[in-house]
This record gives C-alpha cells, structure tokens and sequence, in this order.
C-alpha cells in the first residue's frame, strides 16, 4: 500500500510540476522583444504616393544596455514596389531605404533620434521608440509612377543596421542572436 500510495504522489507532483513549467512558458512571450509590423499603407495625394506604416519596436537588454553605454543603433526602413509579370522578371518600381540613428547622451540624459538632417530628443526610450515606430507621410513615389489599371506588390521591413555598429560589435552581431533585430516583411497589394 506504501508504494502505490508513493508512486502517485510521485505522479501527480510530476503533474503539477509539468502543468507549472507550461504555464511559466506560456507567460514568457508577453514581452517579445524585436520589430513587428502593425500595419502599412501606401496613400495616394495631389503631390504623389506616401507610405504609413506602423510598428512595434521592442529593443531586448542587450541592446538597451547598449545603447544606454553610448553605443548608437542604426535601423533601416526599407520598402519596395514590384510589378509582377508573367512573361519576364518581376519589374522593380521602387527600392528605397531611410536610415534611423538613435543614440543616447549620458551628459543631457536624453535620447536622440536621427532621420536624415532631422533630430529630437527624448527624455525617455520607450517616447524615442513610440516615434521610431511610426512612420508618417514619407514620400515615395510621384503621382504618374504607377499605372492605373495595374497591380503592385509592395513590401516594408524595419531592421536593426549592424553594418553601421562599430566593428567590435559587429563581430558579435555575427555570434548572437540579441543583435540580430528585424521584422519579416510586410507584403500587401496595391491598385493606383
């Protein structure tokens, strides 16, 4: 009797100890870090065709810690417009990239994010992420680049620009997977 009595006590801590791990697992991707596209649009006005796009960018503690010892991190906006055909390779519309600096001051204790010759500062990185991840009224196209009648295929993609890293970091962007930072491609269709 002790040992069946023993045997399902093991069984059902075994149990309970499975069902705690899978719950604790389940709990652990609330916080992803990374880059996730929300949503994208290319909208039409008088002057040409401008693209939205919305993201989510998340850095991991490795990136932070970076960032906040004064290493700038470089990200790439990319975006694309190919006319697919059936008789020849995909015709190429558009392949355009904007860069992305943002860099933290310990003297100001502010953090500044860099587009072109345009800079803002942050008095916080989760404000400096909100305004990185938004992306608004950024010109792409004239307004007679694309046919109307035809159907475009365009694709945008946040990532994290490792090749802008000093060359030490670089080597370790190569070994882990916490500089590795980018979103997968967000493809929709377009109809001008």
């Amino acid at each position: 009797m002790t040992v069946s009595f023993t045997r399902s006590f093991r069984k059902s801590s075994l149990l309970l100890l499975l069902g705690a791990l899978a719950c604790l697992l389940l709990a652990l991707p609330a916080r992803a870090e990374g880059i996730l596209v929300r949503d994208a649009a290319l909208v039409a006005a008088d002057e040409g065709y401008y693209l939205e796009a919305d993201f989510d960018v998340t850095l991991n503690a490795t990136l932070e810690d970076a960032l906040n010892k004064g290493v700038p991190l470089y990200f790439l906006l990319e975006f694309e417009i190919i006319r697919p055909r059936w008789y020849w390779l995909d015709d190429k519309v558009v392949n355009t990239q904007q860069q992305y600096r943002l860099a933290y001051n310990a003297l100001t204790r502010q953090y500044r994010l860099g587009i072109g010759a345009f800079f803002q500062n942050f008095s916080d990185l989760n404000e400096a992420l909100s305004f990185l991840s938004k992306v608004r009224r950024r010109q792409i196209l004239e307004i007679g680049t694309l046919s109307r009648g035809s159907v475009y295929a365009a694709a945008v993609r946040m990532r994290l620009d490792v090749s802008q890293l000093p060359k030490p970091f670089q080597l370790n962007a190569l070994a882990s997977r916490d500089w590795n930072l980018s979103s997968d491609w967000h493809r929709w269709t377009v109809k001008p």
